[in-house]
């Protein structure tokens, strides 16, 4: 299989394909981060690294590739942060969101037989645009069940796989059982970004609910926040892969990548 990831990041595509046992003769990436880029780089040094979806180095990979029909998924989660319920609601208006746009163009030059598309919560009106575009509805799953993270993505896909609601089976993994040391109030933790790097605090912890924090014991006093091993497990991404890189791009790549677990959920349905 030849797999064309968007918007790549450090490669979680890559990781959830192995995991569900699909065989990938070639992946190709689009990223422009370099520190998630060096990280991909040094867990698949066979990745194929395409750079900027708009250029026109790679528009000029597309078209060639078109001709021969050369990609059998497309997968991308393109920047959310103006679709984000969480955000300003700039939505398509958001340069970042109008890359959304480019995987459509993508989508239809290439005319992959599978494809995916992750984003965020956002308001109803945007999910409509979006599904029109793909001719798909969304499928709502919260990282929970296969995690110890509360994270509700949408998955617009024309992978066939099943479950209970589209959801996996829930593993019953708790917070407590991911960290290296401490206290934890919460059976679940909750959703990491990419700016979780700056930590948190307990006004943002207990009024936001927002900012996991981990305490030294069960009188919660002191704080500190997750280590990126901590936010490695919790997105179910192999220990000690994000490890080439400051601890700083750990948590941006870690908040801003994919739970691998989930999405190897649906892609199992590639070997239907």
């Amino acid at each position: 299989m030849n797999v064309l990831s968007m918007f790549d990041g450090m490669s979680c595509g890559r990781i959830a394909l192995d995991r569900a046992g699909i065989s990938v003769d070639k992946y190709y990436a689009s990223e422009i981060d370099p520190y998630a880029i060096k990280v991909a780089t040094a867990n698949y040094p066979d990745t194929v690294q395409l750079g900027d979806c708009t250029s026109r180095a790679f528009m000029n990979w597309v078209n060639a590739m078109a001709d021969k029909g050369g990609i059998d998924l497309l997968i991308g989660g393109s920047p959310c942060q103006g679709f984000s319920s969480a955000g300003r609601h700039g939505h398509f208006d958001d340069p970042r969101s109008k890359l959304f746009w480019q995987y459509v163009k993508i989508l239809g030059k290439l005319k992959p037989k599978y494809f995916m598309l992750e984003n965020v919560r956002m308001k109803q009106s945007s999910m409509d645009i979006i599904s029109d575009a793909l001719d798909v509805e969304p499928i709502l799953i919260n990282s929970d069940k296969v995690s110890a993270q509360n994270r509700q993505r949408y998955y617009w896909t024309n992978i066939p796989f099943t479950g209970r609601y589209y959801e996996p089976i829930d593993k019953g993994i708790l917070l407590q059982d991911v960290i290296e040391s401490g206290y934890v109030d919460r059976d679940k933790s909750y959703c990491i970004d990419a700016n979780y790097w700056k930590g948190g605090n307990k006004t943002q912890y207990f009024q936001k609910r927002r900012r996991q924090l981990v305490f030294t014991d069960d009188t919660m006093a002191d704080y500190r926040k997750l280590t990126p091993l901590e936010c490695e497990r919790l997105q179910t991404v192999p220990e000690g892969y994000t490890a080439h890189v400051s601890n700083t791009q750990r948590y941006k790549m870690l908040g801003n990548g994919w739970t691998v677990d989930v999405i190897a959920h649906i892609m199992k349905g590639l070997d239907t």
